[in-house]
């Protein structure tokens, strides 16, 4: 990493150019190339896929999505002759647009069950081969809108594609600036993790569109590349700038600054962005292409912000040279010359962070139960978890898709678009006979509100069900295994007859159920990783525990806010997104890993500074005091920060885009500062000298990394002498750059071996993660 962040820094223009030309390249290629996302998805092995195949064979199915318009009359009949002419020469129109594939008119006789003339209500059904003419359509349906026609269109074709954040992303990145800001007192120290996470973002946004021509990618890519690149690509920007600034004040040079940075929190990035990407990857275990697709998006915007961090920023670092401090800094750096290591003995007197240190060196009992309280409080809701898809019953009062909603359910039932379908092969007379028997059979079914059979086509039979209830209903989920539990296995026995229930309502109960019923695999996964990736880190047992249990809390926090704003609808409400309604299953397992990730980084950041100060004085009470107080504004500047990020999210108007980002937001800032900052100090304190145990023979097989490099560690001694060392004060070195050059930001760079490299004695190997 030295010899990366040293080859950046000699060549810093050619650096940032490459990152730029890059940049712009691909922004040419994806514009000239556009976007081919597609929402298609495979469920293997599923009672809807092995439906859907059957259709497919006989011929049954088309390729295109559907869509309806609906239209109700007041003061006149439905089938009024004047109503009968307008909507049909309307519908006319739309059957010629390109792109239209069929268009079935309910005064037909395809059509004659779209509609009630006791509700006065009809609808037609539009399938279409591509998106072409969607917006030409809406405007013929608007254009028959009158005082005694109310018409509304609704359906999969004319649903509007997830996008990022529709500029809410903004305002979390002006938040982020002013964090920063504040934190830094330095313009350039504040817009340097902004620019970078943005340029990752870019980069990764641009290549995604031009990936989804080579690879199956959905709209929902772009939205987890942005929320997650600019996250992560933030905080990580910020962890080196931190690092450059403290080596700067400690008397290094720019080149050697930069060096230090990206040798000691560059290592740490790199890593923590590591398991970021393992943990999304690990998405392919629930084995549903929409969800890998998404994760590979959000993995690929990781690895362009670790990229970013630490080639591109270490250029514009070694460009910008002191101006990154602020002015008070610098004016210090002047006339006082540099400032040695903070003296961990006096600190612990100084500052908010020292001082919550010093409560939970105190209080460790105490403060682990109530944040362990806090967090299962918070977690609990999770057990009562529902996977599923919202429909637009759920959408806000007044909003087009719930107006469309309300037509279509006070004229055709609640279940208008929950429609199941009925697909059996039937071979012989007797299995036709068999499943005759099963469509009169579920008329009765208790939920079912319809059931219409199609004519048989060659071996294969196929029936529409339509329930009495909602596609997101937990009673419509009942009713799809009621029919495959009970209802068609009785009508198959003693038959060759083969029944599959599918739909597209069918097809996201099955989708809910294969991500369910692998969480458990994947959240075991995630610990079993988790441990070892920190047991590799930091050699030792009890840690790694601490910080896998830690990391499933976390996740289930995440779930319990999911569950209370959305399911249960408390968020919603405040949000202007609707009701409640069950919680989408790419949600869940994407935030999932990518909270794992995010966890991991604090983690690391944490118990890194704490194993170093370990190494140094093996006084388990002063390393975790020390580690707790040195980054804790570090870690609670790059929560806040991505709390912010990530709650903008919520405020785009997107039921799905809200739910990541509301849900992501609160269990960032509560893993930071309940978990990692409160119960992880309080039970390394608790359990004492033991956390650093590791096993010989562990040790022997263990390979060695250095998560944040650069520190040696220095000889075992005593407590009581190792106190005494460390805290002995450093002789500055007068600065032979005094004279406001690299305040002035030339770019020069001092030689490594020049008087400012030996600003500090040898003996103070000891990085500060103060801001």
């Amino acid at each position: 990493m030295s010899a990366l962040a040293r080859w950046c820094a000699r060549r810093r223009w050619t650096v940032v150019a490459v990152w730029l030309v890059a940049l712009a390249a691909l922004a040419t290629a994806a514009l000239g190339a556009g976007s081919n996302f597609s929402n298609s998805t495979n469920l293997p092995d599923t009672e809807s896929s092995k439906a859907y195949s059957l259709m497919a064979a006989a011929g049954m199915s088309s390729g295109g999505e559907s869509g309806n318009i609906v239209w109700h009359t007041e003061g006149t009949a439905v089938d009024d002759a004047s109503v009968v002419t307008d909507v049909s020469a309307a519908l006319t129109q739309i059957a010629a647009l390109p792109g239209v594939e069929s268009v079935v008119s309910p005064y037909t006789d395809a059509g004659t069950a779209q509609l009630n003339a006791a509700a006065d209500t009809a609808y037609a059904t539009v399938t279409l081969s591509s998106e072409d003419s969607v917006a030409k359509i809406e405007s013929i349906a608007a254009g028959l809108d009158t005082a005694s026609l109310d018409v509304a269109v609704g359906g999969t074709a004319f649903e509007a594609e997830v996008g990022a954040g529709g500029g809410t992303e903004g305002v979390g990145i002006l938040a982020a600036l002013v964090i920063l800001l504040v934190v830094f007192r330095s313009i350039w120290g504040g817009l340097l993790p902004i620019i970078t996470g943005v340029l990752g973002v870019g980069a990764s946004l641009l290549s995604i569109v031009l990936l989804s021509h080579v690879t199956t990618l959905s709209a929902n890519v772009i939205t987890m590349g942005s929320l997650v690149g600019l996250g992560v690509g933030i905080d990580y920007a910020l962890f080196i700038v931190n690092r450059y600034r403290n080596a700067l004040m400690a008397g290094k040079t720019v080149q050697d600054a930069v060096v230090e940075g990206v040798d000691t929190s560059g290592r740490a990035v790199v890593f923590a962005g590591a398991t970021v990407v393992i943990a999304l990857l690990g998405v392919f275990i629930v084995g549903i292409d929409l969800l890998t697709a998404m994760a590979r998006g959000a993995a690929l915007a990781v690895v362009m912000s670790v990229l970013a961090a630490i080639t591109f920023l270490p250029g514009l670092l070694s460009i910008l040279g002191h101006r990154v401090l602020s002015r008070r800094q610098r004016r210090q750096l002047a006339t006082t010359g540099p400032v040695e290591p903070v003296n961990a003995v006096s600190a612990s007197q100084r500052g908010i962070a020292h001082r919550w240190a010093d409560l939970v060196q105190r209080n460790p009992l105490r403060l682990a139960v109530l944040g362990l309280i806090v967090m299962i409080a918070l977690a609990a809701p999770a057990v009562s978890l529902r996977l599923g898809s919202a429909d637009a019953s759920s959408d806000p009062s007044g909003s087009a898709t719930h107006r469309y909603h309300a037509m279509m359910s006070e004229g055709l039932g609640d279940g208008f678009d929950a429609t199941l379908v009925v697909v059996g092969e039937t071979p012989d007379p007797a299995a036709q006979q068999a499943f005759d028997a099963l469509v009169t059979r579920v008329r009765g079914v208790e939920g079912v509100s319809a059931v219409d059979a199609a004519p048989a086509t060659g071996a294969v039979s196929i029936a529409s069900v339509v329930p009495t209830t909602t596609a997101q209903a937990a009673a419509t989920e009942d009713l799809v295994h009621t029919l495959r539990e009970d209802v068609v296995p009785a009508a198959e026995s003693g038959t060759d007859l083969r029944v599959h229930v599918g739909g597209s309502t069918a097809s996201s109960i099955d989708s809910a159920g294969s991500t369910l019923s692998k969480l458990p695999l994947f959240l075991g996964l995630i610990a079993v990783l988790g441990f070892l990736l920190l047991a590799i880190a930091f050699r030792s047992v009890l840690i790694p525990l601490i910080g896998a249990l830690g990391n499933l809390v976390t996740l289930a926090v995440s779930l319990g806010v999911l569950v209370l704003g959305f399911q249960q609808g408390y968020v919603t409400d405040v949000l202007q997104l609707g009701s409640g309604a069950p919680i989408e299953s790419f949600v869940a397992v994407l935030g999932i890993g990518i909270l794992f990730g995010l966890a991991m980084d604090y983690q690391v950041f944490l118990v890194s500074r704490m194993k170093e100060e370990w190494e140094h004085t093996r006084d388990n009470s002063r390393a975790v005091r020390v580690g707790h107080a040195e980054t804790t504004r570090v870690i609670t500047t790059a929560a806040l920060i991505m709390f912010f990020v990530f709650a903008a999210f919520g405020f785009a108007g997107q039921r799905i885009v809200a739910e990541i980002g509301v849900g992501l937001a609160v269990a960032v800032l509560v893993d930071a500062f309940v978990l990692r900052l409160t119960v992880i100090p309080a039970l390394m304190h608790l359990i004492g000298q033991r956390s650093w145990a590791y096993p010989r023979w562990a040790e022997r097989i263990t390979p060695r990394i250095s998560v944040e490099g650069g520190s040696s560690p220095a000889p075992v001694e005593p407590a009581a002498t190792a106190r005494h060392r460390t805290g002995a004060a450093l002789t500055p070195v007068p600065r032979t750059h005094g004279d406001g050059d690299q305040d002035r930001g030339t770019g020069t760079v001092q030689d490594a071996d020049g008087p400012t490299a030996q600003g500090c004695t040898r003996g103070s190997t000891r990085s500060t993660t103060q801001l």
